[in-house]
């Protein structure tokens, strides 16, 4: 029996994470099996429970990972300010993110699956959205980011909504004004004062 290092299990794992979150948001969670997932990751259905004791925990973790790199990849590395937010709306609301499920952002792909989820998975998507959603108000309100927390997560919510509502339409050129509208509405909102 072959042995392999602790490194290659942390890699296999981590291979398994990544490509279950691509696969959650193109098919959702209910449409993705554990054959199907480990199969993206070149593993065998006996691999998995080396790694995951169950399918919802593969889940919960995927969906932190998920929502991790979100933070660090887009609102991280967006300037700071009313800039950085227009950068963060104007790339979240684009044609290019709405037609790349895989590579896109779990809230818009699986917000109403996760609503279903155990507690667990609930919790894990909470502490990682209050993290992608503290980047964003802190370019809200940078000298008091915890103000800007709700109209934060309110933006998000109306960015998800648009995009996931572009994705459904087939008339390509209403999903395009759309994605325009929303862009327009999310920059209001980012615009508008803080009344709390």
């Amino acid at each position: 029996m072959v042995r392999y290092a602790k490194e290659h299990k942390s890699e296999t794992r981590r291979r398994i994470i990544e490509t279950a979150g691509r696969r959650f948001k193109q098919d959702g969670i209910d449409g993705s099996g554990v054959s199907t997932l480990m199969k993206d990751a070149g593993l065998t259905n006996g691999a998995f429970y080396a790694h995951f004791a169950s399918k919802d925990d593969l889940v919960t973790t995927a969906i932190a990972d998920q929502l991790k790199v979100q933070a660090e990849n887009v609102v991280a590395r967006a300037a700071p300010g009313r800039a950085g937010l227009e950068q963060i709306v104007r790339a979240y609301l684009s044609p290019l993110h709405r037609d790349n499920l895989g590579d896109g952002c779990p809230n818009a792909a699986l917000l109403d699956e996760i609503g279903r989820c155990t507690d667990t998975t609930r919790q894990a998507y909470t502490d990682g959205v209050l993290v992608l959603v503290d980047g964003i108000a802190a370019r809200m309100a940078p000298e008091s980011p915890s103000s800007a927390r709700v109209k934060a997560l309110s933006l998000l919510g109306l960015m998800a909504g648009t995009l996931q509502l572009s994705r459904a339409l087939t008339d390509r050129q209403l999903a395009h004004k759309l994605l325009d509208q929303g862009i327009g509405n999310a920059l209001a909102l980012v615009d508008a004062d803080q009344h709390l």
